[in-house]
């Protein structure tokens, strides 16, 4: 051991700078860490003789008390210049612009027909995706054999069983369990996400969002659903808006209807979006079958209803002339900010 290396150390710890606490750290390692040199110098010390013992024991401890006491006064020293910083900092600034992203058109036509139809007295139903076949289909007056049930057209979970659990193919199923639940009359939207397997392209998907309506009372004619739809589509597509009822065939309506609305975009002159017709379908709807009120436990001879569904994907078309539904779900930025002029902040 040479006094030399002592007074080295104590020259290099009274010079030591560091300008973060990684340093101090690293420096704290280099001289007082287990294989540290003042470390080394006091395993070095053990094996001297008694006589240097002596000479070299107080400036030995020294040059520890230097070490500590320098590591301490970096790391104070680091400590009081961050606090300092931090209360330089104005909090009252401003603070680094976000990007606002927007809401989902699908989104958007669904939360602007719910508020429609809230303004009629409509409440707000909704159920399960993964249902079971009497709430889809056996409830709805589907025959056992409508082709419905095959599995080309529904994604089934379990089969075999009596009562099979599958992804709902519409959101009909949520009008049964409120017909089911909910006290008489019975006045409820159903929005939600549905089902069908079928293939992927520009005017199908075998995902997709519907909104179905439910009125069930004393005395509801097809009047009142002529009227209902009436007045929804002149608050959607406007005040000039007309309809027309074409019929058709549900399992679960009896009489039934295919609902056009006058072409927003040529006010039915003709053009590319309505084929040159001057109409556009956007629902089916009908009076609530007997057999339908009845298996829900429902006194078909002293009430009746209507009930309608459309697609909202195909709102969302006509709304934005959307020529592809695949766009919907594709999640293309360059797609989804051209609706941010519909953010709501």
């Amino acid at each position: 051991m040479k006094r030399e290396d002592i007074e080295r150390l104590i020259g290099e710890l009274n010079t030591l700078k560091c300008n973060s606490l990684k340093m101090v750290e690293e420096a704290r390692i280099k001289y007082l860490g287990k294989k540290g040199e003042i470390t080394a110098l006091f395993e070095e010390f053990r094996n001297v003789d008694k006589d240097s013992k002596r000479e070299f024991g107080k400036p030995l401890n020294e040059l520890k008390q230097v070490a500590i006491a320098k590591i301490e006064e970096l790391k104070a020293a680091l400590d009081e210049a961050g606090a300092a910083l931090e209360a330089s900092e104005d909090l009252t600034m401003p603070g680094d612009e976000l990007e606002l992203g927007s809401r989902h058109p699908v989104s958007i036509v669904r939360e602007e027909i719910v508020n429609i139809f809230r303004k009629f007295g409509y409440d707000v139903a909704e159920g399960p995706e993964i249902e079971d076949d009497h709430h889809v289909f056996e409830a709805l007056n589907f025959p056992a054999n409508h082709p419905a049930r095959d599995m080309q057209d529904t994604f089934f979970i379990s089969a075999g069983h009596l009562n099979p659990l599958l992804l709902r193919t519409h959101t009909s199923c949520v009008q049964v369990r409120a017909m089911e639940t909910m006290p008489l009359p019975i006045r409820v939207v159903c929005p939600g996400r549905v089902f069908r397997n079928e293939a992927i392209s520009a005017r199908a998907h075998c995902i997709f969002h519907q909104i179905e309506g439910l009125y069930i009372d004393e005395n509801v004619t097809f009047a009142d659903l002529k009227q209902a739809i009436l007045l929804f589509a002149r608050e959607m597509f406007g005040p000039q808006t007309q309809i027309r009822m074409r019929p058709s065939y549900f399992p679960f309506t009896e009489p039934s209807a295919e609902v056009d609305v006058s072409c927003n975009i040529c006010h039915g002159k003709g053009c590319n979006i309505c084929k040159g017709t001057g109409w556009l379908e956007i629902m089916g709807c009908g009076m609530v079958d007997p057999n339908v009120l009845e298996a829900s436990g429902i006194d078909s001879k002293k009430y009746s209803g209507f009930a309608f569904g459309m697609g909202l994907e195909r709102i969302a078309m006509l709304k934005w002339q959307v020529n592809d539904l695949r766009h919907y779900f594709e999640n293309d930025l360059r797609f989804l900010r051209e609706f941010n002029t519909s953010l709501e902040v």
